[in-house]
């Protein structure tokens, strides 16, 4: 049975892809906002920076924040061996783009006066050589990430939202401690494959993209994706109520219309809006 859903055959590339329905009354077409083209790649890294300090924020606004553990990366498009962290001891709240750290491959300090996170240098790094594709990284030890990272499983596709996850999320199925050593990153880097997000089984949740704002709006999204589990779950269990699941051919096609790059940048642009709003864009500075 073929999918029931449709695409939007009339709209520019664009929309279309990111599911934007746009043209007024008149016939003049409308289109979304995208990624934007730089004139410079140090136009480009700012903007990076900006939505790195930005991404921060939003995750402090959420929770995603206990002491010193989780940590963003984001890498640079001028020495793309590098890449950019937050300090080890700075709340997420109060982090701006002058507080970003850049370190190399080797995990020295090129730029900044704070220290990083071993454990993030130990993971980010990894993923960065594994995946030229992945230009950021997120990982936090969010509440129902960690309540579902206990179960060592893969989510089920249940919900339209777990669809972003379809055939493109994986499980680290072990506990060693902290992450302090590049060989346990690279073994993490392995598992996640090509995929955008992994479960580190009795730790947390940790997502990639191909920019900043994707990573961290797959973050979001598979933090209330496990939410959700839990709680259809607990439901579930003892009740005798039966979980639906959808298709594999639902799924394949619906993650092509909530799963791609161009749709988790998008979904992040309202966050980014609120937080700049919120902030008066204090975390440009």
């Amino acid at each position: 049975m073929a999918p029931s859903a449709t695409t939007l055959h009339a709209e520019t590339t664009s929309n279309a892809t990111v599911g934007a329905l746009g043209k007024t009354k008149s016939g003049k077409q409308l289109r979304i906002r995208s990624y934007p083209k730089f004139n410079t790649l140090e136009d480009e890294r700012l903007y990076r920076k900006q939505h790195l300090a930005a991404a921060f924020r939003v995750f402090a606004e959420r929770g995603f924040d206990e002491g010193v553990a989780g940590h963003i990366s984001v890498r640079d498009p001028v020495e793309t061996d590098h890449f950019w962290l937050n300090p080890l001891s700075m709340h997420f709240s109060q982090i701006k783009v002058s507080d970003l750290i850049l370190v190399n491959e080797d995990g020295d300090v090129v730029e900044g006066d704070e220290p990083i996170n071993a454990a993030a240098f130990a993971i980010h790094s990894e993923i960065h050589k594994a995946r030229p594709d992945v230009h950021a990284a997120c990982h936090a030890h969010s509440v129902h990430g960690k309540a579902w990272s206990v179960f060592g499983k893969e989510l089920d596709m249940i919900t339209q939202d777990s669809l972003r996850f379809y055939k493109n999320h994986a499980v680290y199925p072990q506990f060693g401690g902290v992450v302090l050593d590049r060989e346990e990153g690279a073994r993490i880097a392995s598992h996640l494959g090509d995929g955008k997000a992994i479960i580190l089984q009795n730790h947390g949740l940790l997502t990639v993209g191909a920019t900043v704002d994707a990573a961290a709006f797959w973050f979001m999204s598979l933090d209330k994706t496990c939410h959700a589990q839990l709680l259809v779950d607990a439901a579930a269990h003892g009740s005798g109520l039966k979980k639906t699941f959808i298709p594999d051919e639902e799924a394949r096609f619906s993650y092509q219309q909530v799963g791609t790059p161009e749709k988790g940048w998008l979904a992040f642009q309202p966050y980014y809006d609120e937080i700049l709003a919120k902030t008066g864009g204090s975390f440009l500075k």
